[in-house]
């Protein structure tokens, strides 16, 4: 067997896309029984400013660029707005440029 080094571990996650990260992330959690969201220490009670704002519940979604996995990014469009197409989707991911927003006003989930 060969071994790993921690190094080679992370030069090998830094070559991934996002959405294999994420289904890494995920196969560990899974595989070892944990959660990767951060613990969550006491914190100091809010001022009454603080009580005021209002949680954002909803988000524009805006793709930047497509990156180097452009099929990823056309999947996870559609998934998002089930109206496009294949084509429909993959027209609007070749043409993003800085701030193209892909779906308004989502719920945060």
């Amino acid at each position: 067997m060969t071994t790993i080094t921690k190094d080679q571990l992370i030069e090998h996650i830094s070559t991934m896309s996002v959405l294999e990260v994420s289904e890494l992330v995920k196969a560990l959690e899974e595989k070892f029984g944990v959660s990767a969201a951060a613990s969550v220490a006491a914190a100091p009670a809010a001022s009454k400013e603080e009580e005021s704002v209002e949680e954002k519940t909803e988000f524009d979604i805006i793709l930047k660029s497509a990156g180097s996995n452009k099929i990823a990014v056309i999947k996870e469009v559609r998934a998002l707005n089930s109206a496009l197409g294949l084509k429909e989707a993959k027209d609007l991911v070749e043409a993003a440029g800085d701030n193209t927003k892909i779906k308004e006003a989502v719920k945060k989930e």
